[in-house]
């Protein structure tokens, strides 16, 4: 492994372990969400980056200890996290906060659905998704990845869109780089939820944007794997890191946002394969 993937992992490897401090008795923590499944999404809002990290984390011991056994379903959405801690993005009422408080809610209402806990979506679109998702799981309906990732990606796009609804009500807005890193994570479920046409896209443009020779099958099965932190967590320095052509609100084709990224999440890819 190249020197600065052994850098990168090892940075998201500390971020990761990183214990959060103890909180007084009347606040919610990561793992008290987790153990009840009712926090709103003011209250996940609410938690700094560390806990919500703790919460991921908690949910997944949990859904694989009560659920889907070796449930780890979630890590990609860590890797997210841990980059926002690295570089200090998702202070209480950013935009990047309110964001992040639905899609987290989504995963935890959907838990608490798919458990057997409590009928309440929160009035998130992404709940339902995310408990059918889980009983989908359960009954061993996805274990093939062209059916996996779309019901995966369909579940985190409806939390996502619900977060920029409680982000826009909030009135808070997206900086510059804000909104780089969310378009990235927009090119990302795309490929979650069109693998074939995913696949099409790198069939034709793959070799020519990067100049190396790539089996675009596993490009893509490498970089849609939600249960590692990595792909996604490489993403987000590499958008991070690069103007994509848009301004802020701006459409920006998926073709546009791939031949914009494509150079170093290929090298990121062979970086980790190696």
């Amino acid at each position: 492994m190249a020197i600065g993937a052994r850098l990168a992992s090892l940075s998201l490897a500390l971020v990761l372990a990183a214990l959060p401090l103890p909180a007084s008795a009347d606040e919610h923590t990561g793992r008290s969400c987790a153990s009840t499944l009712d926090c709103s999404a003011a209250e996940l809002e609410a938690l700094p980056l560390t806990e919500r990290l703790a919460f991921v984390r908690a949910v997944q011991d949990r859904v694989s200890a009560e659920y889907i056994p070796g449930f780890r379903h979630w890590r990609n959405i860590e890797g997210i996290i841990g980059f926002f801690i690295e570089k200090g993005f998702g202070e209480r009422g950013s935009w990047v906060s309110h964001v992040d408080s639905g899609i987290l809610e989504g995963i935890e209402r959907g838990t608490a659905m798919a458990l057997g806990l409590s009928a309440d979506d929160g009035g998130n679109p992404g709940s339902q998704l995310w408990a059918d998702y889980l009983r989908r799981m359960h009954r061993g309906e996805l274990t093939d990845r062209w059916v996996h990732d779309p019901a995966w990606g369909n579940a985190e796009q409806a939390s996502t869109e619900h977060g920029l609804r409680l982000a826009e009500a909030s009135g808070a807005h997206p900086s510059r780089i804000d909104w780089q890193i969310f378009q990235f994570s927009e090119l990302y479920r795309w490929m979650l939820r069109n693998p074939q046409a995913a696949l099409l896209m790198l069939n034709d443009h793959l070799d020519r944007t990067t100049g190396v020779p790539l089996v675009p099958v596993d490009f893509l099965r490498w970089f849609t794997d939600v249960t590692t932190p990595v792909p996604a967590h490489r993403g987000a320095h590499v958008a991070h890191d690069l103007a994509v052509p848009s301004p802020i609100g701006a459409p920006i084709s998926t073709l546009q946002l791939f031949l914009a990224y494509a150079p170093e999440l290929t090298r990121a890819y062979r970086e980790e394969a190696a």
